[in-house]
């Protein structure tokens, strides 16, 4: 495993709570890249935990909202670790910001692995949770690791839906996915002469004044004091451009119909990515599986708005299922 340097400031969107211990760790994937994650813990914790592995937004850092999500899981019982995915944050993985719906299904599986090597861990109550992007990473971990009891997917989106179909599927023609092939294969050349990979940007700034509602709330998210953070690719450069290619010829939920375990799919009323649960919630079969919508909420709004998001909830949900 190689060793890397992890920051030791705080230096989270967010205050450190007085109801538990934070640590930082390290653990491999099994394509041989390290991960970086944060550990909370309730204070005076005893005997073997339940345990959620947590991840996302799709370009976010541990420091943002999977750390918050962490973080009040922790509060409410559960030992819980937010992890930056592969090349990406303080994780290691060259070329830098690159995305794959394989290893980033496998991330997740990485992290039970941590999980269940821990002896303050319970090895049969594991659970996951996915925001945004990484909702449908936990949907496709679910499906294959029959060791994770429950899966949480908050605000999320189908990946790879949207990089082949475009929002709300208004490009969901050979035609148009030629397009996007024909433009990333051709970049493909070009970073390769240039030694280096193009990125595709983070999120839009300056902020047009004609940009979309949801636009103008990831801006306030990432670009703001409120979420800004300077690991954080949707902050700053984006993605490599080339990066999508894989997900254009993947179907990230194809097997979520079969998924045995309990699911939670939580979104926003508002949220312009809501179709992405609800398309989720019907492939999945089994009284255990359930879907909550949070009136009034937009997509960020399940980030990091503490009011809003229904974190007892989710709560009585892993209770319920990591027994």
């Amino acid at each position: 495993m190689k060793t890397i340097e992890l920051t030791q400031e705080w230096d989270k969107i967010f205050p450190l709570s007085d109801q538990v211990e934070h640590s930082k760790v390290t653990f491999p994937n099994r394509f041989g890249i390290t991960l970086a994650a944060d550990v909370y813990k309730p204070k005076n914790a005893t005997g073997k935990l339940a345990a959620i592995a947590v991840s996302g937004p799709f370009g976010a850092v541990k420091e943002q909202s999977s750390g918050i999500y962490a973080q009040e899981l922790a509060k409410r019982g559960f030992l819980t670790i937010a992890f930056d995915p592969s090349f990406t944050g303080e994780s290691s993985g060259e070329p830098r910001y690159v995305a794959s719906p394989d290893i980033n299904t496998e991330d997740f599986q990485a992290a039970v692995d941590y999980l269940i090597s821990r002896d303050d861990v319970d090895a049969d109550k594991i659970g996951i949770c996915g925001i945004c992007g990484w909702g449908g990473f936990a949907i496709n971990t679910a499906a294959i690791d029959t060791r994770v009891k429950a899966t949480v997917a908050s605000t999320m989106y189908d990946m790879t839906r949207v990089t082949a179909n475009g929002y709300f599927d208004q490009e969901d023609s050979a035609a148009k996915r030629r397009e996007k092939r024909i433009a990333m294969n051709a970049q493909r050349n070009e970073d390769f002469r240039n030694g280096s990979y193009k990125l595709g940007g983070g999120v839009v700034d300056p902020l047009p004044a004609d940009a979309p509602q949801f636009v103008k709330d990831y801006y306030d998210h990432y670009k703001t004091k409120r979420g800004y953070h300077p690991r954080s690719l949707n902050s700053n450069g984006g993605w490599n451009v080339t990066s999508f290619l894989p997900f254009l010829n993947a179907k990230l939920l194809a097997y979520a119909g079969e998924i045995e375990s309990a699911v939670l799919v939580i979104h926003g009323e508002k949220a312009h990515s809501r179709y992405f649960g609800e398309t989720a919630f019907k492939m999945l079969k089994g009284d255990n599986k359930e879907l909550m919508i949070i009136p009034g909420a937009s997509h960020c709004d399940l980030y990091d708005q503490l009011d809003i998001i229904p974190f007892d909830k989710l709560a009585e949900f892993y209770r319920k299922y990591l027994k």
